[in-house]
């Protein structure tokens, strides 16, 4: 049963990494001033998801916010954190702010795709600090989304250092669930095999 269960396990990784390769990643966040650090107090909400392609070097970012006690003076994403979920760490994309985002408001929605393979989708800095060369940056930032290291903030006149931010989290694909599903009704049929025996 268990070499079954190893076999089992081993084909559906075989199976998962070309296709998690392959596919668009998604990665998403609750927007809020608790989750700044140091907390800030404000009405202000949002949501935020982050479709990264490696095959095609794309990052699209959508966010949607509303009720910030400032008005808008930056946003970007932030990344990597020493420790997953916590901590403040400088800007990765460009700056001062995304390219287009809304400015002096209160809420607002945005949706833009960027182009991870030019230079003007980072913070120069970013791209030194990260082995100096733009696939070397677009490979530190996927896997500082992939490790929950990195945040979509927010800021505003209300609160310089950002007003509402959210650490990024990958959203499971359909595949994934797909592949997740066929292997719990594996194991459940192995599990019936083995109680009838």
């Amino acid at each position: 049963m268990k070499k079954l269960l190893s076999i089992f396990a081993t084909s559906l990784l075989a199976l998962a990494a070309p296709m998690a390769n392959a596919m668009p990643v998604t990665f998403s966040a609750t927007l809020n001033g608790a989750n700044e650090q140091p907390a800030v107090t404000s009405n202000g909400t949002g949501t935020a998801f982050v479709i990264f392609d490696l095959a095609l070097h794309t990052m699209q970012v959508k966010v949607n916010f509303t009720g910030l006690t400032g008005t808008t003076t930056a946003a970007h994403i932030h990344c990597c954190t020493a420790v997953p979920n916590t901590g403040n760490v400088g800007v990765a994309t460009v700056v001062p702010s995304f390219t287009g985002f809304p400015l002096g408001v209160t809420s607002g929605i945005y949706d833009f795709t960027f182009d991870m393979s030019l230079s003007t989708s980072f913070n120069p800095a970013f791209i030194t600090a990260n082995g100096g060369t733009v696939a070397s940056a677009e490979s530190a930032l996927f896997a500082g989304m992939q490790a929950e290291r990195s945040y979509l903030n927010v800021h505003s006149t209300f609160a310089g250092g950002g007003e509402i931010r959210g650490f990024l989290h990958q959203v499971p694909e359909p595949a994934s669930l797909a592949l997740f599903a066929l292997g719990l009704a594996g194991l459940a049929a192995a599990g019936r095999k083995r109680s009838q025996t």
